[in-house]
């Protein structure tokens, strides 16, 4: 299918850019890779009648770390984050995450900011996003403002940014620390969307106890989720597969998901529960390795 008729334009500053979506409201759609919208275009899932294209704005441009927050202009593509060296040993739930986005040509042009703010669930950026205390920056005519990850996913496709505003940039904190972490994610075939994901993040203290941890998920609610209860259940506790598997089964009153063709709803809590278990284990193994 074709997409229906839209004007174009291609600002050259991130002011033009907004003062473009304050005049045409709705109208608007902003678009920088193209991974998620161009489709909905060709399916006429979406039909604006004019296209802003960020691409030529640089001040959504760069990569960088700033102490221990790694901070993603909003173009920033998949890839580039992929690339960085050292992220692995920095933050390898984060190198995992990154890498199972899609085929290298779709990580080539998706970008940072794009995925985020198009909050798919099964998206693997909002999930790391709400692992790492992620916030986001937004530009609109009143001005700019920071959304904490917490506060910015409200449902499928649907965030709390407005209208007119303008996913400018993207912090994530790295972890500091005795930590490993893993990211994992179950697909038909490599490349697919999730039929569901978990990434864990452990740190422990000197007596080899878990002093922090983080857990999330994609692909079994309305939005990625974070799990109060499983990172509940493994602060304090000793590392292993007994903590690990109370963890995941802590996660079944915080994830609602749905049956499609690709798999029913207990098949996805099934295969949730398992990746945080496995997920957790790879974690520990990559924190101990580096001890």
């Amino acid at each position: 299918m074709k997409p229906a008729p839209f004007d174009y334009a291609a600002p050259r500053t991130l002011e033009e850019a907004v003062a473009l979506l304050a005049e045409h409201g709705d109208e608007a759609k902003v678009i920088a890779g193209g991974q998620s919208l161009v489709p909905l275009l060709a399916f006429r899932l979406a039909a604006p009648g004019l296209l802003v294209d960020l691409n030529r704005v640089p001040e959504l441009a760069g990569l960088r770390l700033e102490g221990d927050t790694l901070v993603a202009g909003a173009i920033t593509r998949h890839r580039d984050v992929e690339s960085l060296p050292g992220l692995t040993e920095r933050c390898a739930m984060l190198a995992d995450g990154v890498s199972v986005i899609g085929h290298v040509a779709i990580r080539n042009r998706g970008t940072v900011g794009g995925s985020v703010a198009h909050a798919d669930p099964a998206a693997e950026w909002p999930s790391l996003l709400l692992a790492l205390d992620g916030e986001v920056e937004a530009r609109g005519p009143a001005g700019t403002r920071t959304i904490a990850a917490a506060d910015l996913f409200e449902t499928y496709f649907t965030t709390t940014l407005r209208p007119d505003e303008i996913l400018t940039q993207v912090r994530l904190r790295l972890p500091n620390g005795r930590v490993g972490s893993a990211y994992l994610e179950l697909a038909r075939r490599h490349g697919d969307f999730a039929i569901a994901g978990a990434g864990a993040l452990l740190r422990l203290d000197g007596g080899g106890r878990i002093d922090d941890a983080r857990v999330v998920l994609i692909g079994v609610a309305d939005r990625a989720v974070r799990s109060n209860a499983a990172e509940g259940v493994l602060r304090g506790a000793e590392p292993g597969p007994e903590a690990f598997a109370e963890a995941a089964e802590a996660i079944d009153g915080e994830i609602d998901p749905v049956s499609d063709l690709h798999g029913s709803a207990e098949y996805r809590r099934i295969v949730a529960t398992v990746l945080v278990r496995r997920a957790l284990a790879r974690a520990l193994e990559r924190v101990r390795r580096e001890a």
